[in-house]
C-alpha cells in the first residue's frame, strides 16, 4: 500500500492501524469485521437522530471503524489539512470543504422530494466531500440508505454493477447535478425496507468488503502548500461549479 499521508507508513503500518499491519489482505479484513461488528449499532445510532448533521457522518465512520483507526470519525481537517488526495482521475474536496459538501448532500437528503428526485446527486456531494481517509464508501453508504429510508424508498445496491457505478459516480463528481448519477440508479429504487433488514442490505453490496482496487487507486498528489497544486484545484472547482476553491 502505498497511500501514506501521514508519511509513517514504515514505522506505523497503513494509516496508522491499530494493529501496525502494511499487508493489504489483512488491512481489508479488519476493516471489514469492524464494519460487520458496527452497523448494526450504526443504524440504531443514526435513526434515534431527528435531523442527521456533519457531526452524526463523523460518530458513523467512528463507530464503524475505531477497531482499526484510532483516528476513526476524525476528518481529513483533523488527520490531513494539508494534503491534496485523489482517487486516479478524482480530485475530492479540500480538506476544509468537506464539510461544506457533506452538508449540502445531507439539506438535500433531508427532503423527502428531492431525495427522490436526486438521489444520485445526494450521493455524489457524500463521495465528493470524502471526509475520511479511508472507509468513505461504507460510511456514505450508511448514511444514504438511512436518508433513502426516511424518505420512504430503498436502493438494491447489490444488483448495481460495480464498475457501471463507479463510471456515473466519476462523471457525477466532475460535472455534479448533471442527472448522471440520478439516472444510473433509478432502475434500483424500491419500497423502504424494515429498518432490521437495512443492516444485512447493506452488508450484501458488492466490494462492501473492502476489496480494493482501493488503496493502489489513491493518492497524496501533494501539499497545498505547492501554488501549482491550489491552482489545480482552482480550475477543478471551477469545472464543477463549486463556490469553494
Amino acid at each position: 500500500m502505498s497511500f501514506d499521508p501521514f508519511d509513517d507508513f514504515a514505522t506505523r503500518g497503513y494509516l496508522r492501524n491499530v494493529a501496525g499491519q502494511k499487508d493489504p489482505d489483512i488491512i481489508r479484513r479488519l476493516e471489514h469485521n469492524s464494519f460487520l461488528t458496527g452497523v448494526d449499532e450504526a443504524f440504531d445510532n443514526l435513526a434515534r437522530i431527528k435531523r442527521l448533521r456533519y457531526r452524526d457522518v463523523l460518530a458513523t465512520h467512528k463507530t464503524l471503524f475505531e477497531a482499526v483507526y484510532p483516528w476513526a470519525g476524525q476528518d481529513r481537517a483533523q488527520t490531513s489539512p494539508d494534503k491534496a488526495v485523489s482517487r486516479g482521475p478524482v480530485f475530492f474536496a479540500h480538506p476544509n470543504d468537506a464539510k461544506t459538501a457533506v452538508d449540502h448532500a445531507l439539506r438535500m437528503g433531508h427532503d423527502k422530494a428531492v431525495m427522490a428526485a436526486k438521489v444520485g446527486e445526494v450521493m455524489g456531494y457524500l463521495a465528493y466531500g470524502h471526509p475520511f481517509l479511508d472507509g468513505n464508501g461504507r460510511t456514505i453508504m450508511v448514511v444514504h440508505a438511512e436518508l433513502a429510508q426516511r424518505a420512504g424508498f430503498s436502493i438494491d445496491w447489490a444488483a448495481t454493477d460495480k464498475a457501471a457505478y463507479l463510471t456515473a459516480l466519476t462523471k457525477e463528481l466532475e460535472h455534479p447535478g448533471k442527472g448522471t448519477l440520478d439516472a444510473f440508479l433509478k432502475p434500483f429504487i424500491g419500497p423502504a425496507l424494515g429498518r432490521e433488514r437495512l443492516a444485512g442490505h447493506v452488508t450484501r453490496v458488492s466490494g462492501i468488503d473492502g476489496t480494493r482496487e482501493a488503496a493502489s487507486t489513491h493518492e497524496v498528489l501533494g501539499s497545498f502548500s505547492d501554488p501549482a497544486l491550489r491552482e489545480r484545484y482552482r480550475q477543478h472547482a471551477a469545472r464543477r461549479g463549486d463556490a469553494e476553491g
